[in-house]
């Protein structure tokens, strides 16, 4: 791997990465309400973080735990220093919510011509989607170059729920996991797709565990054309199989469709 495609490698979210597995650990003190623990595993994560995509998780994590507000303040602005020297894909969905946080801050502190100037940015740049691909979406259906991808198939996820929308992704590995959570009894396939139409973030992992859309996760209305199959891509061990499947049958929360 040459330098060039290993520092953007290391600018995706990789939920193998160690930066992101003590991130979840903190929300997981979070949910279980120890946020002593939270804060100290994100601050570990801050120290250990050996590049800007680490420190923006972690600074991110950080700000949601400071007390005063100048401190939250400092924390959210540099995150947001971070995300626009990444200003790449995973990064720019999460402008946005960072300068409506900043903003909001600067309104407690009284600041309001600061707090409009955020808010005016905040608004922006949201709905405004620069990921050009490639696209991905995970299978287990025997699939061919020019066949079309279309809403109106039964949730993964949620029996008996019809979804309004197809899905995809920018990131290869996050369509073998969609594959090997797919139904169905064939084998796990990988396709290269393109968009017919316009889509957007995924509202249900968008802003949700993760700071904007790291997983580049999309969804459309309209079909997605396949023009090729990928290779290349890691398979996902039966044991994480098993552990995604437990997690999502815990899962009570409602899925946006």
């Amino acid at each position: 791997m040459n330098q060039t495609k290993s520092k953007i490698f290391q600018m995706e979210f990789n939920p193998n990465n160690n930066i992101v597995k003590l991130c979840i650990l903190g929300m997981e003190m979070e949910e279980k309400g120890k946020p002593g623990e939270a804060i100290n595993l994100f601050l570990q994560g801050w120290d250990e973080a050996s590049n800007d995509f680490e420190k923006y998780l972690a600074a991110f994590y950080v700000s949601r735990h400071q007390l005063k507000i100048g401190d939250k303040l400092k924390w959210l602005e540099t995150t947001l220093q971070f995300a626009l020297t990444i200003n790449n894909y995973s990064t720019q969905s999460a402008l946005p919510s960072l300068f409506e946080n900043i903003a909001q801050c600067y309104e407690e502190l009284g600041e309001h011509t600061q707090a409009k100037k955020n808010f005016d940015l905040a608004i922006s740049c949201k709905n405004s989607i620069s990921d050009n691909g490639p696209f991905y979406h995970g299978t287990k259906a025997d699939l061919e170059v020019g066949n079309l991808l279309t809403a109106g198939g039964v949730s993964n996820y949620k029996t008996n729920l019809i979804m309004n929308h197809i899905y995809f992704t920018a990131l290869m590995n996050g369509a073998a996991l969609a594959a090997a959570l797919s139904k169905g009894k064939g084998n796990e396939r990988v396709y290269i797709i393109e968009p017919t139409g316009n889509f957007e973030n995924d509202p249900n992992v968008t802003n949700k565990r993760f700071p904007g859309n790291p997983t580049r996760s999309y969804r459309s209305e309209s079909p997605l054309k396949v023009i090729g199959e990928a290779t290349g891509w890691v398979k996902i061990p039966a044991d994480e199989i098993q552990k995604w499947h437990e997690k999502l049958a815990n899962n009570k929360g409602e899925i946006i469709n």
